[in-house]
């Protein structure tokens, strides 16, 4: 009987993502044995929670894509709990360890190790396979970030990164707009892009001429540093590879910048002094393309990051579903067929919050690639570098994060406060 109810239930949701993304319906013979009835009669769906960190524009889209995969079949109900993003993994963590808590929930491509090492999220191949979900689908660099033993143990919903963003009104009063209204950024090199700064510092002297997130300068720091052909460990990943020529030239640059005055090291808020017409360039995430482009007031422009330091790699990142182990098979199915209407469907919805849809359909969609600056994006996107797959990856982070601040803010001599990043990092990996 259990058999018989279990490939009733495979098939009941596997129609119900057809029911989503091609408007079949379902008959009462696939899916009588697979839900429950409430005492009235009525068919009751199957409940799942879904734990996400999305808040402000973030969270109005994912809003509307939960609304839309209930609306569009009686099966599956997502109910939706979003946690403030700051108390986000803690709690993640401790409901993963406790055996309770979300049968879906949002993970960053980059804390995922640890929660695959404790067995506490669970491989999705065969899941994929029962709904009829292919990851082929997926672009393929997203779809290795988030495999472990040749299986994957997430669904990529997308990539973010950095752009640099220009505010065209300032640029012109310094000379160094295109007719096109493109930025004239000269030599490709540090020297030359300092050279441009000072050329909208000398003109345009009531402005920052680059407005760095010295708040999160791990995130800057990353972009150039990726960009020399840094790594933050060795290929072993038992080793850290920070206290080098490349990283010590990425943070003299910035020094530089500093102490030139044509960036704030004090600017607290550097998204809104660009966002406000305060800084004349900005490289700050897709995410924020709403913000900064959707006022036909504000004079911006974005392009992809200048390739200062020899390559176009960057720092990026990805949010992906996973499903927790402990999710009784019923629910794991039917958090699947949610995760796969995420991805074919609500990854256009996702597309216009300005991540890059990993569904590699909706990405080559016309309606996708309509939406300003989407084609810039998506060529940006095969520059991301992601983090090293080890579960010491947010600890190390953490601390990268601290001690990079300790470098620009608190005075410590860039060597040997890469040398004394290393030692703290090896001990981590050591641990």
């Amino acid at each position: 009987m259990l058999v018989k109810k279990g490939k009733n239930l495979i098939r009941g949701l596997g129609c119900v993502l057809i029911v989503v993304l091609t408007g079949c319906s379902l008959t009462p013979s696939s899916s009588k044995d697979n839900v429950t009835k409430s005492p009235a009669g009525a068919v009751a769906p199957v409940e799942i929670s879904f734990w996400n960190p999305f808040g402000g524009g973030e969270g109005e889209f994912v809003e509307r894509i939960v609304q839309g995969f209930n609306n569009s079949q009686k099966a599956i109900f997502v109910k939706q709990l979003r946690l403030e993003s700051n108390e986000y993994y803690v709690k993640l963590s401790t409901a993963l360890s406790s055996g309770k808590g979300p049968d879906v929930a949002v993970a960053h491509v980059d804390r995922m190790s640890p929660f695959v090492k404790a067995k506490q999220i669970m491989p999705l191949d065969d899941l994929a396979k029962e709904i009829g979900f292919d990851f082929k689908d997926v672009e393929e660099s997203n779809v290795q970030s988030v495999s472990y033993y040749s299986k994957p143990y997430a669904l990529p919903l997308d990539t973010h990164f950095h752009m640099m963003y220009y505010n065209k009104a300032i640029l012109k009063q310094a000379d160094l707009l295109n007719e096109d209204e493109t930025p004239k950024l000269g030599e490709a090199t540090p020297e030359g892009f300092i050279r441009m700064l000072q050329q909208i510092q000398s003109k345009v002297p009531n402005v920052q001429p680059l407005a760095v997130n010295t708040p999160y300068f791990q995130e800057p720091f990353l972009n150039m540093y990726y960009e020399a052909g840094g790594d933050l460990l060795d290929s072993s990943l038992t080793k850290a590879a920070i206290h080098n020529d490349k990283a010590l030239r990425v943070l003299k640059f910035y020094q530089q910048l500093y102490a030139g005055k044509l960036a704030d090291v004090n600017d607290k808020t550097p998204w809104d002094s660009f966002h406000n017409g305060k800084a004349a360039l900005w490289f700050g995430g897709v995410w924020e393309a709403g913000y900064h482009l959707g006022e036909a007031s504000l004079p911006v422009g974005i392009m992809a990051l200048p390739a200062l330091f020899g390559s176009s790699a960057q720092w990026g990142s990805s949010h992906t579903l996973v499903i927790p182990s402990y999710v009784t098979k019923e629910k794991q199915l039917a958090a699947m067929t949610f995760m796969a209407y995420f991805s074919k469907v609500g990854s256009m919805v996702w597309g216009q919050a300005g991540h890059v849809p990993t569904n590699r359909a909706v990405v080559q969609s016309k309606e996708y690639q309509q939406l300003p600056y989407r084609k810039l994006f998506i060529a940006a996107q095969h520059n991301v570098k992601f983090a090293p797959q080890t579960d010491k990856y947010a600890t190390i982070f953490t601390t990268l994060s601290e001690d990079l601040q300790s470098i620009v803010m608190g005075g410590l001599d860039p060597d040997e406060g890469l040398a004394l990043l290393e030692k703290k990092m090896n001990s981590i990996l050591a641990n």
